[in-house]
């Protein structure tokens, strides 16, 4: 196998080991560390084993170190599965949270997360599961906590009715128990000693 050869050169092995010492991520720290010991002359299995690493992983290293530098040696995000829906149909989805269920389309008063499935899906055709209705919802910016629903037929004017009939009132509060006294009596007793007993 071909040896190892770093090309990027605006770092020598002591400030690569200085950046080890200063860098949050050990893993990070690890591969400048082997890079560092590469500069030094060392054996591409040597850095390797020293760092905990094979041949063939720190070769990988040493690529995307010449490519991308420091910022190449951090781990990447896998990208996650792409979105089932578009920005807009996001969007609307939004909008239907916000203005809430129609009771005579929808069939409910307050949105659930599979309420909400089901409309996703004879609207778009898409299917998603509940736990990603929650992931959308959370994405979107919406928290769990909801207010409380509202039945479509209340009548505000006799629930004020009500509210104005109710006493202004509120009961005494209980009084509270006496303290227990600090008295010697019923305490423990200290045992007698054998000279007394006889």
């Amino acid at each position: 196998m071909a040896g190892l050869a770093i090309t990027r050169l605006e770092f020598g092995s002591q400030e690569l080991r200085r950046r080890a010492v200063r860098v949050n991520d050990p893993d990070v720290a690890r591969r400048l560390l082997a890079l560092a010991l590469v500069l030094e002359g060392r054996s591409r299995a040597d850095a390797a084993h020293s760092c905990g690493m094979d041949r063939q992983t720190l070769r990988d290293w040493v690529h995307r170190y010449n490519a991308q530098g420091v910022a190449g040696l951090s781990d990447r995000k896998a990208p996650g599965a792409k979105p089932k829906l578009s920005a807009a149909q996001e969007a609307e989805v939004a909008s239907w949270v916000r203005a809430g269920p129609d009771l005579a389309e929808d069939g409910v008063v307050r949105w659930r997360r599979c309420d909400l499935a089901r409309k996703i899906e004879r609207q778009f055709g898409v299917i998603l599961a509940e736990r990603s209705v929650g992931g959308l919802l959370r994405r979107l910016g919406f928290r769990r906590l909801s207010v409380r629903p509202q039945h479509p037929q209340q009548d505000a004017e006799a629930l004020e009715a009500h509210k104005k009939t109710l006493p202004l009132w509120s009961p005494a509060p209980s009084p509270k128990p006496p303290r227990a006294s600090r008295s010697n009596s019923g305490g423990r007793t200290k045992p007698g000693s054998a000279s007394k007993a006889l």
